[in-house]
């Protein structure tokens, strides 16, 4: 959107002011002064269409190892307007492919590889934002996912087995007894639950617009309002001008559907979070995370949370409901009903902040690949680059896909070129309406198995043959 379309929107509407996007965007600290669009044509070494962590990460690295490079990175509306902007401040070494899934194609010693990489990858992101300036609320107090239920609690140590199977120890997770567990989240139920020292909890947009201000000092150009029409073999197409390069970043993740030839690219799916008002000492004792542990259970439909550094409960889930065609509109954030679930589960995990207002409310789609496997490459024929298809674990990922990116496009072999994520091709998600019902029985799935394994004691089958069936 132009400048003066900007100018023409209603008060209130993220289009006129992004910091009514979200908690992250109105607490950014940042008075979001629109970036220039692109003036007309032009050329350049590399093009990176999105800005958020994934193009800026890239351009950040590229221009770290080559300052000579002319970078150019299109935003159809600013820095950090989508998921990088919106998530649950999670910079966490999550995968969306697990282990064994990756181990089966590209054997073990690989597997292991990749998730290696991604604990040292939660380390690099805190050391730019130090070197950089970025306060971006960097707290690197781990992870907690609580088991509530004896089935949950099951599927908590065989997460630990798996781990200890492929050579990691209780430094990287650890299964914690029901003591140990509370002491960290004071959660109802807790049975017991799962630890993991990889993961700061972090202000998203905070770190999003950092970057989006170094990499102009690294000598980037970044224009916003510039929609892209096409992404071409060396050529981006825009509303306001072409522009030529060597080689052509697609960084939009959940937003990829809307390029020209790229709609089964990705399912973008909703997740959407809460907020409440900061909370007082005595409500923060009964719920703890004195670390600023980011929090979870081992619940099928996912939650997630962080205690913010000031002091309120970010809080998150999936749940909203796919839409068809793969449609990414801003009506889609906000699904009051689902913001309502979101609170009931708040409130049943921790009754201590059951009275406090909730501030801020809001959503946005993540991309999912086909087999739920996240990927980066480059096709030196076209000069097409591509990273994305995170499944919401994009915080951390990005910084990798932006180095690994950087090697791929200056041509240089490192172990990083080597992880069996570059250059694996998803195959695409099948056409509407298969799609849209495929996506949507695979959340009622997933929504009902937690109720049934609650109702049974026993583990869903649906659940898993559902998680067969996605290869998972």
């Amino acid at each position: 959107m132009s400048p003066s379309d900007r100018a023409g929107a209603a008060p209130g509407d993220p289009r006129a002011d992004p910091r009514a996007l979200s908690l992250w965007h109105a607490t950014a600290d940042d008075d979001w002064t629109v970036r220039a669009a692109l003036p007309g044509d032009r050329d350049a070494d590399v093009a990176i269409v999105g800005a958020g962590f994934t193009g800026l990460w890239t351009a950040y690295y590229l221009l770290r190892a080559d300052p000579r490079l002319r970078v150019v990175v299109l935003e159809r509306e600013v820095a950090g307007f989508g998921a990088s902007g919106r998530n649950g401040g999670w910079c966490s070494a999550l995968f969306p492919a697990s282990l064994t899934w990756l181990a089966r194609r590209y054997g073990r010693p690989a597997a292991v590889a990749q998730y290696r990489a991604m604990q040292e990858t939660v380390d690099e992101v805190g050391a730019v934002a130090a070197a950089e300036g970025i306060d971006c609320h960097w707290a690197k107090g781990g992870t907690v996912v609580a088991a509530r239920t004896p089935v949950q609690l099951d599927r908590s140590r065989a997460e630990v087995d798996e781990a200890r199977a492929f050579g990691f120890t209780e430094d990287d997770l650890a299964l914690l007894g029901p003591d140990e567990a509370r002491a960290r989240l004071g959660a109802t139920g807790v049975l017991g639950a799962t630890y993991t020292p990889h993961c700061a909890a972090i202000h998203p947009a905070r770190l999003v617009r950092g970057l989006a201000r170094a990499v102009e000092r690294l000598g980037a150009t970044v224009h916003e309002s510039t929609a892209v029409t096409a992404v071409e073999p060396h050529l981006v197409a825009t509303e306001r001008g072409r522009v030529r390069a060597d080689v052509v970043v697609r960084a939009t993740e959940g937003y990829t559907p809307g390029l020209p030839g790229h709609r089964r690219d990705v399912a973008p799916v909703y997740s959407l979070m809460v907020a409440t008002e900061p909370l007082p000492a005595e409500v923060w004792a009964e719920v703890g995370l004195a670390g600023r542990e980011t929090f979870a259970d081992h619940r099928h439909l996912v939650i997630y949370g962080q205690r913010t550094a000031d002091d309120r409960l970010a809080f998150g889930g999936r749940g909203a409901p796919y839409h068809y065609a793969s449609s990414v509109r801003p009506e889609h954030d906000r699904e009051p009903a689902t913001f309502d679930a979101l609170h009931r589960v708040l409130v049943d995990l921790l009754p201590a902040v059951g009275d406090a207002a909730l501030t801020h409310s809001w959503g946005g789609p993540l991309g999912i690949a086909r087999d739920w496997c996240a990927s980066v490459g480059l096709d030196p024929a076209t000069g097409l680059a591509w990273a994305g298809g995170y499944v919401g674990d994009g915080v951390a990922t990005t910084n990798l896909a932006g180095r690994t990116l950087t090697d791929l496009v200056l041509g240089r072999d490192s172990g990083l070129t080597a992880l069996p994520w570059v250059n694996h091709r998803s195959r695409r998600w099948e056409p509407e309406p298969l799609r849209w019902l495929g996506v949507s029985a695979s959340l009622a799935v997933m929504g009902g198995a937690d109720t049934e394994e609650a109702r049974t004691g026993r583990p869903s089958g649906r659940a898993a043959a559902l998680n067969r069936l996605l290869g998972r």
